[in-house]
């Protein structure tokens, strides 16, 4: 079908029903089908056989097909030799590997110990939190690394000093995006550098290089400053707006973590036997086994993909992000089964690794039915349409950073893709610069990276924003009802700011309004948000 508003249908009905009714896979679900249906005008067997061609591509690399029907993907799927699509089931797999790894920990007594140890050394909720972020801003290579690793390290700590779930996911999640579309060694930073390089070239700009060009373009991603800025005020302060306010009240006053009325969030593993004996070596180096093994192999992937022979930014622009995670769990998780096997009692191991593993399944249905609603709206052409209303509308110069902001926002908000949002509209805002005024040009990129981040930060269909709330083992409707309101805090001080940089072209002035706005906000909702305990 050709682009129109017909395409924000399906994710707008799935946003909305997943604020309404609280349930995550239904909402997903509808959207998948209403988009399937407007795809195939609305014919039933074509629009399944759709769906069916788009799950089967998660867990299969069957090439195209010249039409998309149950049979011919079955056959593509057999001529193929079941060839296996690495990145999404390698992301899966990784969860399952992740969920054993928790698991064993918590049966050896790992998380137990590490909470009674660090419970004596970080002595107060605050503490607890800002651990947390600094963990956060620390393992800056990879977004979803940072989700999972961060939400296990830090769970045992937040949950002894009564840190709701809900709050523990909002804290892994605003420093994971805005730390690392600000790191240049990073997957995130290479992709982006890759795309500028591009830009740079196709477009003549010979006055710096990609790299140069990026890092002045961090002081310019305004919303990734301000997240990374009000998280920290967040957990110092103990600030809690909205529905954050009802779970940290609940987990204070009954000590319930996250809210028990909507079942086991994911990586709960209540029903296992811990241990007496455990040490904190038990949780500590199944973690360090996991991130060395997982740095390292990143490092490999790259060097094999550009033959050993390219800078270290070439290394983590061409690394394969998926196999590493799954080798570096591989190894976490063979370093925590030695660990448990010198402690004898196999019959628990296995259990535990099956609890593990079941615990996950929430996260990873998630996962598929996202990465099908967001095959869908790619279909549709949800993003181009969206990109084309930036050439069709007739906005002033001096608007272009703040409106680029907002389109990025809610093209990264209704695909679910902050990465593909890059791709698609930073070619675009380079080409209006071009066009328009060269020297708007790494504002326009910036703002495109900072809409991009709010998007993700608000969508419920986010990779990041469903690994956030699978590492922290909060609710994944919590995490997202109770982050937006935070979200919002920032987009609102970011687009004043926008504004401001478009006006006075001052990078410099356009930092200071962003900094005294949100000086003012942490002031007054520090007085009104009645924190609870510091």
């Amino acid at each position: 079908m050709e682009t129109s508003i017909l395409s924000l249908v399906p994710p707008i009905l799935a946003l909305v029903m997943v604020i309404v009714t609280r349930r995550v896979i239904p909402s997903l679900g509808v959207g998948i089908l209403i988009g399937a249906l407007l795809l195939d005008s609305f014919q039933p067997i074509k629009a399944f056989a759709n769906i069916y061609g788009i799950v089967m591509a998660i867990f299969f690399d069957y090439g195209e097909v010249g039409s998309v029907t149950f049979t011919e993907v079955t056959r593509a799927i057999i001529a193929s030799g079941f060839a296996i699509n690495t990145w999404e089931l390698f992301i899966i797999l990784f969860l399952l590997l992740l969920g054993m790894i928790a698991a064993l920990i918590t049966f050896s007594g790992g998380s137990r110990a590490f909470g009674e140890w660090a419970i004596k050394r970080v002595k107060t909720r605050r503490g607890a939190q800002m651990l947390t972020i600094v963990l956060g801003i620390v393992v800056f290579i990879d977004d979803y690394f940072n989700s999972l690793t961060v939400g296990n390290v830090s769970r045992p700590l937040t949950d002894r000093h009564r840190v709701s779930r809900a709050k523990l996911a909002y804290l892994v999640d605003s420093t994971a995006a805005p730390i690392c579309v600000i790191a240049p060694v990073s997957s995130w930073g290479a992709y982006i550098i890759a795309i500028i390089a591009g830009i740079l070239t196709t477009h003549g700009v010979t006055e710096y290089e990609a790299l140069t060009a990026f890092m002045l373009m961090i002081p310019m991603n305004i919303y990734a400053v301000v997240a990374l800025i009000l998280v920290l005020a967040v957990a110092y302060f103990n600030i809690n707006i909205g529905s954050m306010k009802t779970h940290e009240m609940r987990a204070l006053e009954s000590g319930d973590l996250v809210d028990l009325a909507s079942g086991p969030p994911p990586g709960e593993h209540s029903e296992l036997l811990t241990s007496n004996k455990g040490t904190v070596g038990d949780l500590i180096w199944p973690i360090v086994a996991l991130v060395i093994s997982t740095i390292y192999f990143m490092i490999l992937t790259g060097l094999q993909a550009v033959d050993g022979q390219a800078s270290l930014l070439a290394i983590f622009e061409n690394t394969d992000v998926a196999t590493s995670l799954v080798y570096g769990g591989v190894v976490g998780l063979i370093v925590t089964l030695l660990l448990n096997g010198l402690k004898g009692n196999l019959k628990g191991i296995f259990k535990s690794m099956g609890e593990g593993m079941k615990s996950m399944l929430p996260a990873i249905y998630i996962l598929l039915a996202a990465w099908t609603i967001i095959s869908i709206i790619s279909q549709l052409g949800t993003g181009e349409y969206l990109a084309s209303l930036i050439t069709e509308w007739n906005i002033p110069l001096m608007y272009l950073p703040a409106a680029l902001f907002l389109i990025a926002g809610f093209a990264a908000f209704s695909t679910g893709t902050s990465w593909g949002t890059f791709g698609l509209l930073l070619p675009i805002a380079g080409e209006m610069a071009a066009v328009l005024d060269i020297t708007l040009l790494l504002p326009m990129l910036a703002a495109v990276l900072a809409g991009s981040i709010f998007g993700d930060h608000c969508s419920p269909i986010s990779d990041t924003t469903i690994l956030s709330s699978t590492g922290a083992g909060s609710h994944h409707i919590d995490h997202v009802v109770t982050q937006l309101p935070y979200a919002i805090i920032g987009a609102v001080i970011t687009f004043v700011s926008y504004l401001i940089l478009g006006m006075t072209a001052s990078v410099v002035v356009a930092l200071f309004t962003a900094f005294v706005l949100l000086l003012v906000v942490i002031l007054f909702l520090k007085k009104s948000s009645n924190a609870l305990i510091k």
